[in-house]
Parts: C-alpha cells; sequence; structure tokens
C-alpha cells in the first residue's frame, strides 16, 4: 500500500493511466504527444518532451513503467519528504520527475532531429532516474536483473547504465535508449547531491 509519503507517486500514476485511455482510442492526440524531435524541430513543440513521458505505446508497456514507478517512486519520494519536509519535499519530488523527464528528451532530440522518421513515447527514461536516486540510497538492496537474477543494486544499476550507453550508440530502434541512458545519469546526479546534503 502507498500511505501519505507516496501521493506524489498515486497522481503521476494516475496522469499515466488518464493520458493513455486518451490517447490510445485518439490517434491524433497520440501523434501530437510523442517525441519526434523532427517535428519539434520544425514547429517548436517542444512540450512533447514531458507529455510523451505520459504516453505509451501499448497496455503492457503501461504496465511495465507503472509497475516500475509504483515499486520505487514511494520510496523516493518519502526520501524528499524526510530531508525537505512534507509539503517542500512532495514539490521537489514531483519537480525532480519533470526536470529528468525534460533532460532525456532532450540528447535524442539533438540525435535525431533531422531523423523524419524517429518518434518515441513513454516513462521508461524518467523512471531510469528515479530508480537511480533510490539506488543511491540503497545499494545492497537486491533488484532483479530481467525479472530473474538477484543483484545488489549498486551492481544492477551500474549494468543498467553501461547497457544504455552501449545500446544508444548501438541500435536504431523503437527504444529511446539515449532516454535511458541520460535519465539514469541525472537521476544518479540528484541521488548524490541528496545524500550530500545529509552526509
Amino acid at each position: 500500500m502507498i500511505d501519505e509519503n507516496g501521493l506524489m507517486t498515486v497522481s503521476l500514476l494516475l496522469a499515466n493511466l488518464v493520458l493513455y485511455f486518451i490517447t490510445s482510442s485518439n490517434e491524433q492526440i497520440f501523434e501530437a504527444c510523442k517525441h519526434y524531435p523532427y517535428q519539434e524541430k520544425k514547429d517548436k513543440s517542444y512540450y512533447r518532451w514531458i507529455l510523451s513521458g505520459f504516453v505509451h505505446a501499448n497496455l503492457m508497456h503501461l504496465a511495465f513503467n507503472l509497475f516500475v514507478l509504483y515499486q520505487f517512486g514511494p520510496t523516493v519520494e518519502a526520501l524528499f519528504k524526510g530531508l525537505f519536509g512534507f509539503i517542500t519535499g512532495g514539490i521537489l519530488f514531483l519537480g525532480t520527475y519533470f526536470l529528468i523527464l525534460v533532460f532525456t528528451g532532450i540528447p535524442s532530440f539533438i540525435k535525431h532531429r533531422h531523423n523524419i522518421t524517429y518518434a518515441s513515447v513513454g516513462a521508461s527514461g524518467v523512471l531510469s532516474g528515479i530508480l537511480m536516486i533510490y539506488i543511491v540510497f540503497f545499494p545492497t538492496q537486491l533488484l532483479y536483473f530481467f525479472g530473474l537474477v538477484p543483484l545488489p543494486a549498486a551492481l544492477f544499476g551500474a549494468i543498467y547504465i553501461f547497457y544504455s550507453k552501449w545500446a544508444a550508440g548501438r541500435f536504431e530502434d523503437s527504444i529511446d535508449h539515449d532516454a535511458h541512458y541520460y535519465g539514469a545519469l541525472v537521476g544518479l546526479i540528484i541521488g548524490l547531491l541528496m545524500r550530500f546534503m545529509i552526509a
């Protein structure tokens, strides 16, 4: 169960659900929300960097990302509230979520702004950042690689960052590996700054 320390996480879960059901039944809205660097460069529709993080390709894509947010979001939100107070911490958690979301859109925009075929959707970039904040505070907690192999969180995080960077330079697919990599880096930096504050 998510208690009062997870209210912002609940709001993000609901926002993802609402946007999914709106866009899954309206192709025009879906097209207007997805991260599409070529179109963003053409008409300055940078709002897509945020909206695309609340739009998902299908129900399985949505379910996986919401599961990750449900697993790690409340704990990270509670960390913010423990450091900065209930109200300020909640606002900062939400602000951090959107900050990471924006930063995950910039690298793929720069990389693909001349590519008329590239587009992406989903919250996995920002969730990479939330996961890294969690890992900074709980480095020995076991996380399951591919849902099967238990690894200390710190090792899991290192493998995730390495793989995301490698995949971003190797694959041209529908997965925004750049968003995963840079989202994880931004989350790592934010987590380390938070740890420094309480050291």
